[in-house]
């Protein structure tokens, strides 16, 4: 079955809260007095893990007393990373509702909920006051959002000024071909693709100041490798677990992502801003 929105994807994403709990139980025996640091290993879902963090973290200059919007949060790995790292108040933003009530659930079994939440909301639409947070980031999502100039603009109004945007995304080195378009529509709500250079023009014209640009392709070409092999073994896992394993497309799209990213047609960067007044 083709994915009808980006909602339907994570609907059915091979990573789940029910996935990441039952593999944090197997570790450990039992959940009972669960520490951050024990959730780690299990719930980073994004490319690079906790050194991709890290590095967002550095761009945005998060420390500690900050508060911070994740833009599609999921369910809320970086988030929980960033308040116990560095000490930052985080506030995400998810539009699935599953995710949501998954990834609060997760921030509650580690004892976080004082300093994360997710909330259900759209990035383009965000359900927070104007210039109230220090940093907004993001990683890996706005390829699913149609309006990429729109999420740019909220993420603009709601932090302070001088306030910091630090976001990780898919980049289209080359345009891709009406069947990989459509592919990587129907396999993973990948839409709207656009390459570095459009990218900082649309930070720009929404009121920021480029700070850094990062190519992240050469990188990603090893990582997703290594992702799709994950992803597989978490199918079967999931299927033994009676649980949402992704659908046929997903795969199928995800082999030619690996590819497009290997030939250098597709590709990630890491873009740093701050507010102009």
């Amino acid at each position: 079955m083709d994915v009808r929105s980006a909602i339907d994807f994570y609907d059915r994403h091979p990573i789940s809260a029910d996935i990441i709990r039952a593999k944090l139980g197997a570790a450990r025996g039992h959940l009972d007095d669960v520490a951050p640091a024990e959730l780690l290993p299990h719930d980073q879902d994004h490319y690079g893990g906790l050194a991709a963090n890290d590095a967002l973290a550095a761009a945005a200059q998060l420390k500690a007393g900050d508060r911070v919007a994740d833009f599609c949060a999921g369910l809320g790995g970086p988030a929980r990373y960033y308040a116990a790292r560095y000490g930052v108040d985080v506030t995400g933003i998810e539009l699935t509702p599953a995710r949501v009530k998954g990834a609060n659930e997760l921030t509650r079994l580690v004892g976080l909920q004082d300093r994360v939440r997710v909330l259900e909301g759209d990035v383009m639409a965000v359900p927070l006051e104007d210039a109230g947070v220090d940093a907004v980031v993001s990683q890996e999502a706005f390829l699913h959002v149609p309006d990429k100039a729109r999420v740019l603009r909220e993420a603009h109004r709601i932090l302070k000024s001088g306030g910091r945007l630090a976001f990780t995304d898919w980049i289209a080195h080359r345009p891709l071909s009406e069947a990989d378009a459509t592919l990587m529509w129907q396999g993973m709500a990948a839409t709207g693709l656009v390459d570095i250079a459009a990218y900082r023009g649309l930070l720009a014209q929404c009121g920021f100041e480029v700070v850094s640009v990062e190519d992240l392709t050469a990188d990603w070409a090893v990582i997703l490798k290594e992702r799709l092999a994950m992803y597989l073994t978490l199918r079967g896992e999931a299927e033994a677990a009676r649980t949402a394993s992704g659908h046929d497309a997903f795969y199928e799209s995800y082999v030619r992502f690996v590819a497009l990213v290997a030939e250098g047609s597709l590709g990630g960067a890491r873009f740093a801003g701050v507010k102009m007044d």
